[in-house]
């Protein structure tokens, strides 16, 4: 405003309609108190951006973080607390935010945020969601995303609403391709990095997103729930190579698949498939969960329902060191007969 103030003093009289317009625009676009909800680093890309966005005098004019003081790796505490950012562990009380917040951003923070706490904050609250809503509401998009094969994903900026999950309208949407052989981590960065600039876009223009909110469409919703141990088991008569392949590329860096081998629970930490394969292999005869080992090549390879064969890498069994194929060969599978070579 100073150097509007100069320019006009500068310039004289006829830049008076100019300067008055000038004057208006910046006095109409306020700036933005924002109390930030994450906790891992999914959330971190983003809590980064709006930070940088309050030291350059952006939109941004106060920056405080929600988070859990309780997990051991947090991210977003750890850079908050090094950067001098204020911190709130969770649960936060509504009544804390009356006239010191008027924006609420929440990035992978996993609770259900109170319908008062929602309503404390006149400019709303959004959220960066890592899927195209409607498709794959709930806390794993990114995972549910790879393991069902989907070619494409991205990022949705929606404005939450009170008592139910990913349900609000939508302010922007990104879309990314899922590269065939993509492994979760990799494209869990590029959308944590793609949602952060997304979600700097909307806050620095809040009021022009505002205008295009989108509703979802409640008949096109797909789901992506929470992850737990059963997702991760192999049902070798149900499953194809490819929807294991996928599987694991889903999991990579969360869990290992698991399967069961002569009664001891197997860790697959490692595999590939050849989408060149073509039936009948050598293996297509056998049972699905049959196991063989090249000592040419010394490959470890299983069949899947379809008689195409995944690779293993690298796996353990009950709970010990990590084995190559070779090793699982040389110290469990070479002892067993041809018609006990089989996970089940």
């Amino acid at each position: 405003m100073n150097c509007l103030l100069k320019l006009h003093r500068i310039c004289g009289s006829q830049y008076n309609h100019n300067y008055v317009s000038t004057v208006r625009y910046f006095s109409n676009v306020s700036r933005l108190k924002v109390l930030f909800f994450g906790t891992d680093n999914f959330s971190l890309p983003s809590l980064k951006v709006i930070h940088k966005n309050l030291i350059n005098n952006g939109r941004v004019e106060r920056l405080e973080v929600v988070t859990s003081f309780k997990a051991a790796k947090n991210p977003v505490k750890h850079y908050s607390r090094s950067e001098g950012i204020k911190l709130h562990d969770w649960p936060y009380r509504a009544g804390k935010t009356v006239g010191m917040f008027n924006l609420g951003v929440v990035v992978s923070f996993g609770h259900l945020i109170p319908e008062s706490l929602i309503n404390s904050f006149d400019r709303g609250m959004l959220n960066v969601h890592a899927s195209l809503l409607p498709k794959l509401r709930g806390a794993a998009p990114i995972v549910h995303a790879i393991a069902n094969g989907d070619q494409r994903t991205g990022i949705s900026i929606m404005r939450i609403k009170p008592n139910q999950f990913d349900v609000g309208e939508v302010l922007l949407q990104s879309s990314v391709d899922i590269g065939r052989d993509i492994l979760m981590p990799q494209l869990h960065d590029e959308l944590a990095t793609i949602g952060a600039n997304c979600l700097i876009n909307c806050i620095e223009d809040l009021d022009v997103y505002y205008q295009r909110l989108t509703a979802q469409n409640d008949t096109l919703a797909t789901y992506a729930p929470k992850i737990d141990s059963k997702f991760a088991e192999i049902r070798w008569t149900d499953a194809t190579a490819l929807q294991l392949y996928d599987r694991y590329r889903s999991l990579y860096g969360l869990r290992p698949l698991t399967t069961t081998f002569g009664g001891e629970l197997v860790k697959i930490f490692k595999l590939s498939f050849n989408r060149d394969q073509t039936t009948p292999s050598p293996l297509s005869r056998l049972e699905p969960g049959s196991i063989e080992y090249s000592k040419r090549s010394k490959q470890l390879l299983v069949r899947c329902c379809d008689g195409l064969a995944l690779e293993i890498l690298q796996l353990s069994i009950a709970g010990k060191k990590l084995l190559t194929g070779q090793d699982f060969y040389n110290g469990f599978l070479s002892k067993k007969t041809p018609l006990e070579r089989r996970f089940r």
